[in-house]
């Protein structure tokens, strides 16, 4: 045998033994949600490149990483968007695109490994854009979902492949990490079921987030509010554009009302057409 192919051999018996070891529920107990403007001029280059090589080659053939979706704010969604002065993103209509992956419960670090290893080569390999800015890029831990629903439907770990027609990002800031808990207990019995009551919302995943590795890319800051934020993904079966004034427009007030925190973002978005440039000449 020559060495090449016993390097290799080496290498496929690794992958059997990590295989055999370690969490492999279905469970979605982390995700990494990432919201990202292309410099202006840049849109469609930026698009294509994030949907012909990094949404593969920079997530989703990652070991652990099961599922993920690309989301687009055009300009008149973005324009629905608050509160205006945002903790999140400055100003409030910036990062017109938002990624979202489900990563395995019990294989973040496994997966932090591998994506800071692949993303430096992606970078020495001149396969990344630089033409863009990370507005909210955090790795999140699962808290909890709230279904509209109870036991029926899609769960949330087919969320990101289901076909539904819009997505909400909303970013909550509690006053302390002792108010977060609190607060997360009330959205969870309590506000979250009533909102989602008779609305077009199936569900709801909150997360919170988690620091970034410290040899992360340059390029991507810092997560803030590691100890008091909470990013909540509204999945929506209508267009949000069709039910944003009657279901989305009061959830500031609704988690104000409560004095445990403030609302720092509600965006809404609607599933990009992988392979397509549909909505990018609509961004601005």
């Amino acid at each position: 045998m020559s060495e090449k192919a016993h390097d290799e051999e080496t290498r496929s018996e690794v992958y059997a033994e990590l295989a055999a070891l370690g969490p492999y529920g279905v469970h979605p107990g982390h995700a990494l949600i990432t919201m990202v403007e292309p410099h202006p001029g840049h849109e469609y280059a930026y698009n294509r490149w994030y949907e012909d090589d990094h949404f593969i080659a920079g997530a989703m053939a990652m070991p652990w990483m099961f599922s993920g979706r690309r989301w687009v704010a055009t300009r008149d969604l973005q324009l629905l968007r608050y509160p205006e002065k945002s903790a999140v993103a400055q100003p409030v209509a910036a990062g017109c695109y938002l990624s979202t992956y489900w990563i395995t419960q019990g294989r973040y670090a496994d997966h932090m490994r591998w994506t800071v290893g692949i993303n430096k080569r992606l970078n020495r390999d001149a396969r990344v854009c630089h033409d863009r800015t990370h507005v909210f890029t955090a790795f999140q831990d699962h808290e909890t979902t709230v279904y509209r629903d109870g036991a029926a439907g899609p769960r949330d770990f087919h969320a990101l492949d289901h076909p539904y027609k819009g997505l909400v990002l909303q970013v909550i800031d509690a006053e302390s990490p002792e108010a977060r808990a609190e607060l997360l207990e009330r959205l969870r019995t309590r506000h979250l079921p009533e909102r989602l009551a008779g609305s077009p919302t199936a569900m709801v995943t909150v997360f919170h987030p988690t620091p970034l590795p410290g040899d992360r890319m340059t390029y991507v800051k810092q997560v803030e509010g590691v100890d008091v934020r909470l990013t909540l993904l509204w999945f929506l079966e209508a267009d949000p554009r069709d039910c944003w004034e009657r279901h989305f427009t009061g959830l500031e007030e609704a988690v104000n009302e409560v004095g445990l925190g403030r609302v720092e973002l509600v965006a809404p978005f609607v599933p990009t057409v992988p392979g397509t440039d549909l909505y990018v000449d609509r961004l601005r």
